[in-house]
């Protein structure tokens, strides 16, 4: 078994187990460090004993690479394919199946932990056809939002990479704030050129009904808004503690939301697991779209795909209603309208 890739297979395992961020990064900078090894000489260093002394190979990584080079799937990865390597929930598998891509990630340009490149690889490995890239705006200064020239390098790393992939688009994107009076947090002609525009509420999440309903509602308006994020901004579980729902006038925000074409997003998110159940079923009776959304943060978090599909699938939601089902064209289409 080659090592860098049961390395990089434990990390997503444990990426979407949501284990200790610190014992993720330990695998993934190992599997860096040996992938910048060439492969010719993996037995040879293990042999001499350089190997096991460089910085960042530890005890555990170490005994993968040992391992994997012994031609044997590595005890800790086998152990970990046993215990997580499954579904993360029951149900959805239908919906799961027809699911194309993902229209909410973020890399280590804002607050996620890995290259934008590897989080595309997982994609791909997973069988997405597209991901989107959603790295968040200025204004969320605690996540590193980009700034219109940082989002502008972006899109030339995004270009490049583009060229060397055959049956997957990573498509340009990004998490834009909805600001207190409803606006967009980044330059009209930045947005203009992006495929798909996520817009969430992070601030103020305590607002009265009155004026966070009009928020939303100017920010649904907007021509460049593709989908709205993880609408109540609620947390039920996670080590960030837990958050009431914002309050808004749902009916009319998913009213909006049909009338401009604008998909409300089912975070998947085990933390959030947002809208709640009754929500959806307003958003259904509306005639809103859905996007499914893995909100990763992390290469393995792609998986949380799971849980979307299985309350997706527990709320009644029709498959053609959910934009994340659509092939690239179709999903393109429909943005740009």
């Amino acid at each position: 078994m080659n090592p860098v890739e049961a390395l990089s297979e434990i990390a997503y395992l444990l990426e979407r187990s949501l284990a200790s961020g610190y014992k993720t990064k330990a695998f993934r900078a190992a599997g860096a460090i040996l992938a910048a090894v060439p492969s010719d000489e993996w037995g040879s260093r293990v042999a001499d004993g350089s190997l096991k002394k460089t910085k960042g190979i530890g005890d555990s990584t170490y005994q993968v690479i040992v391992q994997a080079l012994d031609g044997r799937v590595p005890e800790y990865l086998a152990d970990l394919r046993a215990r997580a390597g499954g579904p993360l929930t029951t149900g959805g598998t239908g919906i799961r199946s027809r699911l194309k891509g993902d229209l909410h990630s973020h890399s280590d340009w804002s607050d996620g932990t890995t290259s934008i490149e590897s989080m595309a690889d997982t994609a791909r490995w997973l069988g997405h056809e597209y991901l989107v890239l959603t790295d968040h705006s200025p204004h969320l200064k605690v996540a590193n939002g980009l700034t219109s020239d940082r989002l502008q390098k972006q899109l030339e790393v995004v270009a490049t990479l583009n060229k060397g992939y055959d049956g997957f688009r990573l498509l340009s994107g990004i998490e834009v704030d909805i600001l207190d009076d409803g606006s967009l947090d980044q330059t009209p002609s930045m947005l203009d050129r992006l495929d798909i525009v996520v817009a969430s509420v992070h601030s103020k999440l305590r607002m009265e009904l009155a004026p966070m309903t009009e928020r939303m509602l100017a920010a649904i308006a907007s021509p460049r808004t593709t989908v709205l994020g993880h609408c109540t901004g609620r947390l039920v579980e996670g080590s960030r503690g837990t958050r009431p729902q914002s309050s808004f006038d749902a009916e009319a925000v998913f009213a909006a939301c049909a009338e401009n074409g604008v998909a409300v997003e089912i975070n998947s998110r085990p933390e959030r697991q947002d809208p709640p159940d009754d929500l959806i079923a307003t958003a259904l009776e509306a005639g809103c779209l859905f996007a499914i959304d893995s909100d990763a943060h992390a290469p393995g978090q792609l998986g949380f795909l799971d849980y979307g599909a299985a309350r997706a699938e527990a709320n009644g939601v029709p498959i053609d209603r959910i934009v994340t089902s659509w092939p690239a064209e179709r999903l393109l289409e429909w943005a740009r309208t």
